[in-house]
C-alpha cells in the first residue's frame, strides 16, 4: 500500500510540472470563491484534498463531507489584502445512515470605496462598496469504511455598486482511505458550471445614434451589454499520510496537485506537527511551480480542547505575499 501511495504521488508531481499550460489569469469572475476559509489548512499550504477529520477539509473536498459523523459549526475571518473583509460560516449536520448534510456561507465586502474620476481624481463625493456572497448546500456519505463522496451546489452573487452578476455552480468530491495506517488519497472538481454577466443600472447610458446629425434625439436611453465570462473551475488531486512519532505525537504530510481553469498547473504541500490532538504547529509551500506565482511560504498553529464528544478547536494561518501584504486566518470549530 506505501509502494503504491508513493508512485501515485511521484506521478501527481510529475505531471503538475511538466503539464505544458497556458495562463489565463484574469479571465474568469467570481475569484473570491478561491480565498480558502480554513486557517488549519491554509498553514498546510492549502494542500487539503486529502484530509477529511475536520468540518474545514469539506471546502477543499465535498467528499469529506461524507465522514463527518457530529454536528460542527465552523467560523472563519481572513485579514485580506487593501483591509478587504473576509467572513466564512459552515454547518455540518448527520443524519445517520442517511450520510451528512452541509451548508456554508461566504461573505467579502470590500468596504467603502471613493468614486473618482478624469475629471475629479480626488473624489465626487459618492462613495460604493464592492460585495461577493456564496451559499453552499452539500451533501456527504461514506459507501465503505474507507470510501466516501460528495457533491455541493453553489449560489454566486458579485456586486459592485448598483451592477451584479448571479450564478449557479457544483463541486464534486472522493476521498479514499488507502491503508489502516491513515494514507488517504484524495479528488475534487470545484466551481464547475454556467457562465456569468453583471448586470445592473450602472451600465445604463445615454446613445447618440448619430453623432453628425443635428436636431435629431442625441440622448437616447441605452444599455450597455457585457460578455459572459466563466466561473474558475479547479481539479485537484493529493494525497495525505501520517507518521507516528509515539504514543503521543505524530506528523501528518499532505500534498496537493492543482488544475485550474484561469492559471497554470501547480503543486502544494504541508506538514503538521499534532501533541494529544491538543496542540499543533503547521507549516507549508503553497503554488508550487505555478507561473508567475506570487504566493509562497504559510504557517500556523492550532490549539483544541473537549468534554466527552463536544469539542472547541482555534486555528491561526499566516500566509506570505510577494508584492501585496501577508494574509492572516482565524478558525473557531465547534462540536456539538
Amino acid at each position: 500500500m506505501i509502494r503504491m501511495a508513493c508512485a501515485t504521488l511521484a506521478a501527481l508531481l510529475l505531471g503538475a510540472t511538466t503539464a505544458a499550460g497556458q495562463t489565463k489569469t484574469g479571465t474568469a469572475i467570481a475569484q473570491f470563491t478561491g480565498i480558502e476559509p480554513s486557517a488549519r489548512i491554509a498553514a498546510l499550504g492549502n494542500a487539503g484534498v486529502a484530509l477529511h477529520d475536520d468540518i474545514q477539509a469539506a471546502y477543499y473536498n465535498p467528499g469529506a463531507i461524507g465522514y463527518l459523523d457530529q454536528t460542527t459549526v465552523q467560523f472563519t475571518h481572513s485579514f485580506w489584502f487593501a483591509d478587504i473583509s473576509y467572513d466564512y460560516a459552515a454547518l455540518a449536520v448527520p443524519a445517520g445512515s442517511w450520510g451528512t448534510f452541509f451548508g456554508s456561507v461566504t461573505a467579502l465586502n470590500s468596504g467603502e470605496i471613493d468614486v473618482r474620476t478624469v475629471a475629479q481624481p480626488l473624489g465626487t463625493g459618492e462613495r460604493y462598496t464592492v460585495q461577493d456572497v456564496a451559499l453552499a448546500l452539500g451533501y456527504g456519505r461514506r459507501m465503505t469504511a474507507r470510501f466516501a463522496a460528495g457533491a455541493q451546489v453553489n449560489y454566486i452573487n458579485e456586486s459592485i455598486w448598483n451592477t451584479s452578476m448571479r450564478t449557479v455552480t457544483f463541486s464534486v468530491g472522493t476521498v479514499y482511505q488507502v491503508s489502516r495506517s491513515g494514507i488517504t488519497l484524495g479528488s475534487s472538481l470545484s466551481n464547475f458550471g454556467t457562465k456569468g454577466r453583471f448586470r445592473g443600472r450602472d451600465l445604463a447610458i445615454q446613445f447618440d445614434k448619430d453623432p453628425e446629425r443635428f436636431g435629431d434625439n442625441n440622448a437616447l436611453p441605452a444599455e450597455q451589454f457585457t460578455d459572459e465570462f466563466p466561473v474558475p473551475v479547479l481539479f485537484r488531486v493529493g494525497m495525505s499520510f501520517p507518521y507516528s512519532l509515539g504514543a503521543e505525537s505524530k506528523l501528518r504530510f499532505t500534498f496537493d496537485a492543482f488544475h485550474p481553469s484561469d492559471a497554470t498547473e501547480s503543486v502544494s504541500l504541508g506538514w503538521e506537527w499534532s501533541w494529544k490532538s491538543a496542540f499543533a504547529v503547521r507549516g507549508g509551500y503553497q503554488s508550487l511551480f505555478e507561473e508567475d506565482s506570487e504566493l509562497g511560504l504559510t504557517a500556523g498553529v492550532g490549539v483544541r480542547s473537549g468534554i466527552g464528544t463536544r469539542h472547541l478547536q482555534l486555528d491561526y494561518a499566516w500566509a506570505g505575499h510577494m508584492f501585496l501584504e501577508d494574509t492572516h486566518r482565524l478558525t473557531v470549530v465547534l462540536g456539538l
